[in-house]
């Protein structure tokens, strides 16, 4: 057990035995102090939109498929032009030293060895180069939280650049903070410094409270920030935050290489739509132009599955991940992805479907009961 700032760090490191990836939470609540685990598992106001978010998979279904002539589903796929082992990526997820003493750096070790995509935040408890290097070249994203001073934003950029990364996330939904009522109870602090933060902080090293962080986020971002992103660093940039068709295509007019679909895991703007409910609309407005990321719900096989088949090319997931960081590191971690990769193939077996591009060509119902 390791210690910052009296904030205990669990240190295991074990392979996990998943029944599913729901049991996970109340696991990783028995390991996580209390503070830490709240903003993690927290939602915004009274957790409406966090809830629709699960709910929204049972507005679809899938149709077996008997007579396909099909065997051992392939999840291996191609995006961005990087060949990926599997279409389940880890979506970006501040202050995963919340969960492990080894943060982000172990879940970089455990999605590369399954073979996926890591997206790192800014907000990460390990730097950008740490992070990249954990991953022993291992495609990354790194997602930028824009802050009103664009010399901090370049910093960052030219930081994500050298250590490889393949893209850039540009969040665009988190302007303000939701209205977080678990971080209130809790008077959460982040007891663990952001390292990507610490060269710009004022104090003794000591983290920040949620408020303090935000009120240096940029609060106007529009297409041009987009566009400005791109010239500068000459990498994709992956817009997050995406939820109506219009937003999508404003992007892309602005230069965006993919629109990533999320309402923040229910974390921002409670009462609004869940991911899954607008995915399809979101797709089908891009109409292929660019590749479509998808996250906020997923915690089954059925719901990858769903995801793809409604327009999505990745398919993040966030909370899961950490909680298997929390019992288990990095074998925690590829626990978590292979569990879900095999509920995966399961599913993919059952509707007929041998790659992931024929997931991508499945019709699914639309009954809601």
């Amino acid at each position: 057990m390791a210690v910052v700032n009296g904030y205990k760090q669990n240190e295991n490191e074990k392979k996990l035995d998943i029944l599913n990836l729901p049991s996970l939470e109340e696991q990783a609540k028995q390991i996580i102090p209390t503070g830490g685990f709240g903003y993690i598992v927290g939602g915004s106001e009274d957790e409406w939109t966090l809830q629709a978010n699960r709910k929204a998979f049972t507005h679809k279904q899938i149709v077996p498929k008997a007579l396909s002539n099909i065997e051992k589903p392939e999840l291996a796929t191609n995006v961005f032009g990087i060949p990926l082992k599997t279409p389940i990526m880890m979506a970006p997820t501040a202050a995963q030293g919340l969960a492990h003493a080894e943060g982000e750096k172990d879940t970089a070790r455990g999605v590369a060895a399954v073979g996926g995509l890591m997206a790192q935040s800014t907000y990460s408890s390990t730097s950008i180069a740490d992070t990249a290097a954990a991953g022993n070249g291992a495609p990354q994203l790194f997602q930028l939280y824009m802050s009103k001073d664009w010399t901090f934003n370049e910093a960052l950029l030219d930081e994500a650049k050298k250590a490889g990364a393949k893209g850039i996330i540009l969040t665009v939904d988190a302007t303000v903070d939701g209205y977080r009522e678990a971080d209130i109870i809790n008077h959460f602090q982040f007891p663990i410094p952001m390292a990507n933060l610490l060269k710009f902080s004022e104090g003794n090293g000591k983290g920040k409270g949620i408020a303090e962080i935000y009120a240096a986020a940029a609060q106007k971002i529009g297409p041009k920030d987009v566009e400005r992103i791109a010239s500068y660093t000459d990498l994709p940039v992956i817009v997050k935050g995406i939820e109506s068709p219009e937003d999508a295509l404003y992007a892309i007019g602005a230069g965006a290489a993919g629109v990533y679909v999320s309402n923040h895991g229910g974390r921002q703007l409670n009462g609004g739509p869940a991911s899954f409910d607008v995915l399809e609309s979101v797709a089908k407005a891009v109409n292929g132009q660019v590749p479509v990321i998808f996250d906020s719900g997923v915690r089954r096989g059925s719901d990858v599955f769903k995801a793809l088949a409604s327009g999505a090319d990745l398919v993040g997931i966030g909370r899961p991940a950490v909680y298997g960081l929390a019992l288990g590191g990095a074998q925690g971690v590829q626990s978590v992805f292979e569990h879900l990769g095999e509920e995966l193939q399961i599913i993919m077996q059952l509707a007929g479907t041998k790659t992931i591009d024929d997931v991508k060509k499945t019709h699914l119902l639309d009954i809601r009961y």
